[in-house]
């Protein structure tokens, strides 16, 4: 969707949307064209019991008097009483609410609400993105209409040039929310590196080791994963030095399993379809580096992002097997459907070694236990740093990517202690995201570090306030404001 700031006018075309806090009369803009179509709104808004409450709306089609299509009074509530995350979801709302009403074009009058005009234009394009790529024979009823925005808004000019980092974000986002929803014949580990290659076109310098070099490596958990599937293992590595000096970086890394049957520990069949998208972490990452390097943040960063496909194959991995991770710790496979933490072992390792971070953030879909935990609002952070911890609560909070801190402790980092290796893949029935968790911190290496579990939260089955069923693309704008907020020059 394209999005254009103007100043407060009356469109010559398209939808018209008016915000209406509760109880509130018409005013300005919304006055005025009251009066042009002879107090139609406020008399359909009488009619209607319209009272400005939040999610109420009232739509007038093709109203004498202006050229506008069709009005709406959008109910806001008390203005007051909305965080940022409701403004955006606001802006969600309105281009759901208009997404096939046959309006190509909407503006917003903003007026009165200048300091919520940028998050009411990301909310808009958010909701505009789908994933219609292999969609045929969709009936033209069913396609979406609205294409364009205009927000009118006092001092459009400034606005206009303040979202332009926001849209690189927004641009971030669908880029994780494409990689999720692509199925695994398309998105496979050797073409899943391909795409993050395309990103030197925004400047980031990428660099992929495949299966030879990271043998050399000694990193055998990562590549046990892979060794059932006819697809080869990579390892992409990405660098953006936006701070202008070499200063430590900063540091994210992604569990990239492109499908995941589960290995020999076979999934059930129902609903393994799905697990095109496990590969979310690593899309999250990537999506984050295509956010940060688009609108040119101030911060070194280097991501690392395990790729691999978990295949029950005549060469797979088998339940019982012990691999040497390349930290050096040995680790015995219970179950081969615990494999993300295998893959960002060695991920992770790899990345406080080679770069020396000043942090590092793991995404992971890790376990099925976190769904069980916070079900599909918010993402389980596990982590010792307070200030990690702090930092990404008040970025969840701001940008509606919601977080909870979840326990670490010693009590169920035993749990995975093993009798004839280091450590096993899975602890005990309990605690499952718990004992995940602990074993990622077994290769922090004493690096400040975060585990962010998004298995609920990184795919829908229903539509959301930002996104259609599908991809959401959590975690991008949450790890963006974090990262904007907290170590920005």
């Amino acid at each position: 969707m394209k999005i254009e700031f103007s100043s407060p006018a009356l469109p010559s075309s398209g939808a018209l949307v008016f915000l209406v806090e509760k109880g509130a009369e018409l005013t300005g803009l919304a006055k005025a064209a009251d009066a042009a179509v002879s107090g139609v709104l406020a008399k359909a808004a009488k009619v209607a019991r319209f009272t400005g409450a939040k999610g109420q709306t009232v739509e007038i089609v093709a109203p004498v008097g202006i050229d506008a299509d069709r009005v709406v009074l959008f109910g806001i509530g008390d203005a007051a009483k909305l965080s940022d995350a409701d403004w955006v979801a606001l802006g969600a709302g309105i281009y759901a609410n208009l997404e096939k009403s046959g309006s190509e074009a909407v503006t917003l009058a903003a007026e009165g609400f200048a300091e919520h005009a940028l998050d009411m234009a990301e909310g808009l394009k958010l909701r505009a993105w789908r994933f219609d790529r292999y969609r045929t024979k969709e009936p033209k009823s069913k396609l979406p209409t609205l294409k364009n925005a205009t927000v009118a808004v006092e001092g459009a000019e400034a606005i206009a040039a303040a979202f332009v980092g926001r849209a690189e974000v927004v641009e971030g986002v669908f880029l994780t929310r494409e990689l999720v929803s692509e199925p695994a014949n398309v998105l496979y580990p050797e073409s899943f590196a391909d795409r993050i290659r395309e990103l030197d076109a925004v400047g980031i310098e990428v660099t992929v080791l495949g299966e030879e070099e990271m043998e050399k490596l000694g990193m055998g958990a990562l590549l046990g994963v892979g060794q059932g599937s006819a697809r080869e293992s990579q390892l992409a590595i990405m660098r953006w030095n936006g701070a202008g000096d070499d200063s430590q970086p900063i540091a994210f890394v992604g569990k990239g399993v492109t499908f995941d049957t589960g290995g020999i520990s076979l999934k059930p069949g129902a609903g393994m379809e799905q697990m095109k998208w496990d590969m979310g972490g690593a899309g999250t990452v990537v999506g984050l580096m295509r956010a940060l390097a688009g609108r040119k943040a101030k911060v070194n960063v280097v991501a690392v992002v395990g790729l691999v496909e978990n295949m029950p194959g005549s060469n797979a991995q088998r339940p019982g097997d012990v691999v040497t991770s390349m930290s050096g710790q040995t680790i015995e496979v219970i179950n081969t459907d615990a494999e993300g933490r295998l893959v960002l072992a060695d991920a992770l390792w790899y990345c406080q070694q080679e770069f020396k971070p000043k942090f590092m953030i793991d995404l992971a879909t890790l376990t099925g236990a976190i769904i069980i935990s916070l079900g599909h609002e918010h993402a389980g952070i596990f982590t010792d740093d307070d200030e990690i911890a702090g930092g990404l609560s008040t970025a969840g909070a701001d940008t509606g990517d919601k977080v909870w801190r979840m326990p670490l402790h010693a009590n169920y980092d035993k749990l995975i202690n093993c009798a004839i290796a280091d450590m096993k893949n899975i602890g005990d029935r309990g605690a499952g995201s718990i004992t995940a968790a602990q074993f990622l911190k077994r290769y922090s290496n004493k690096v400040p570090w975060a585990h962010i579990d998004i298995a609920g939260t990184v795919w829908s089955d229903k539509n959301l306030p930002l996104s259609e069923k599908g991809g959401t693309g959590h975690g991008v704008r949450l790890l963006d404001r974090f990262v904007a907020d907290n170590y920005e020059k």
